[in-house]
């Protein structure tokens, strides 16, 4: 089995150096680029399995980074790990908003980063399993291929968002907390906030109006969370 391939986007040197002695160490195949222009490249080059990106970069910031890799046909469907000094709650939200998959913040563990790391290969790797397709309402999801479709247009999705629209179709009706949503996008045990979740359905309503279906697909149930439409919803538009 080939080493997982993990790209380590950071200015701070001797923090690249103890990450990629320590994935190293953990059997990962490490590589390390200093600011966002030469993390983006190298990105599009070696294609990792998880992309380790910090939000303060010269040159260009994390958070364009993450938005180009997320345009990418190529890349658009790599796990990004956000890292930055940066705690404020609106951090990470715009983090998030931009396509991250999960966030840590300095100073941190490399046990947690790890657990983080791992996590994500094994919710991509849970996605390939043979077998599992499901389909409601114009919307269909194949995990063996890890595709997302809606009246048979693509969706580009990322992990995450793939994770959650699956978590959502497979069982239309039922309503969702936050934290049963987030536990099965990103999780358990991942710390992260209540509005994080919002900011993931935000972005797959517009994705579903943008590819020809409907906003409305995915409810608001006030004082509870999300749930997936059982009927056709009767006017399109956002929740």
């Amino acid at each position: 089995m080939p080493q997982p391939r993990i790209l380590i986007i950071e200015d701070e040197r001797g923090l690249t150096q103890s990450l990629s002695w320590y994935f190293n160490r953990e059997g990962y195949e490490t590589h390390v680029a200093h600011d966002g222009q030469e993390g983006l490249r190298k990105a599009q080059t070696l294609l990792p399995d998880v992309v380790l990106l910090d939000l303060m970069l010269p040159g260009m910031d994390g958070l364009e980074v993450c938005r180009l890799l997320r345009a990418g046909e190529r890349t658009r469907d790599i796990p990004i790990i956000m890292i930055t000094a940066k705690t404020e709650e609106t951090d990470q939200v715009v983090g998030y908003s931009m396509g991250a998959d999960d966030y840590v913040a300095k100073p941190f563990s490399n046990k947690v980063l790890l657990h983080k790391v791992k996590a994500l290969l094994r919710r991509v790797a849970g996605q390939g399993e043979a077998g599992d397709v499901i389909e409601h309402l114009g919307v269909r999801i194949d995990r063996l291929r890890h595709r997302a479709t809606i009246h048979g247009k693509p969706l580009v999705l990322t992990p995450t968002e793939f994770r959650l629209l699956e978590t959502l179709v497979r069982q239309p009706g039922r309503a969702f907390s936050r934290h049963q949503l987030m536990d099965a996008a990103i999780g358990e045990g991942a710390i992260v906030l209540e509005r994080t979740i919002d900011v993931h359905i935000k972005t797959l309503r517009r994705k579903l109006a943008e590819a020809g279906g409907s906003a409305d697909l995915i409810e608001t149930v006030r004082g509870v969370g999300y749930r997936f439409r059982e009927e056709p919803p009767a006017t399109s538009g956002g929740t």
